[in-house]
């Protein structure tokens, strides 16, 4: 079983980003390409924009800091929430793309191995690999090559990760 939503992704090192926001700005371009999937009709705030609006650091963007400021950007007919990865993978069966974050350093997993040691990413799918589940992430690319889609394996990630969900309030 796997599923894929065809979502347009974007590198932070782009050269319409700040250069000094350029090395912290995956919460802002997670952010973006969300925004950008969500609300294709309506103008999307630059890159620059959102890092100052999410309140992104040199350091990163704290996941609760994300999800606090982006539910209020995206109105009270949306909900911005944290969830599992069972509810992130019924959001993907939904059409509808999820903030992931990795995160060792401030879940404490310092000397452990992992795909990303701190990252925000769009997960965009999953799929099963040798029965193993993997998501299917927008990494963001590098300083010289374009944000690509990845196939990262949960389980040896999943003690650092944290899914955030955007989906309408039903009515």
């Amino acid at each position: 079983m796997s599923k894929y939503i065809e979502v347009k992704g974007k590198s932070q090192y782009d050269h319409d980003i700040e250069p000094s926001y350029r090395p912290s700005a995956c919460g802002p371009v997670t952010a973006y390409v969300l925004l950008r999937h969500f609300f294709p009709s309506e103008p999307t705030p630059s890159i620059n924009e959102l890092y100052r609006t999410l309140g992104s650091t040199k350091i990163g963007l704290p996941t609760w800091r994300f999800v606090r400021r982006l539910n209020q950007m995206v109105g009270s007919q949306w909900n911005v929430k944290i969830c599992t990865v069972q509810q992130a993978m019924e959001q993907i069966d939904e059409d509808r793309p999820v903030a992931l974050k990795f995160d060792k350093w401030f879940k404490f997993k310092w000397r452990s191995r992992f795909s990303f040691d701190y990252h925000w990413v769009v997960m965009v799918g999953y799929e099963y690999v040798e029965n193993q589940l993997h998501v299917l992430v927008h990494d963001h690319g590098g300083r010289n090559c374009a944000s690509r889609v990845r196939s990262i394996p949960y389980e040896p990630n999943k003690l650092i990760l944290t899914f955030v969900k955007i989906e309408p309030l039903k009515r």
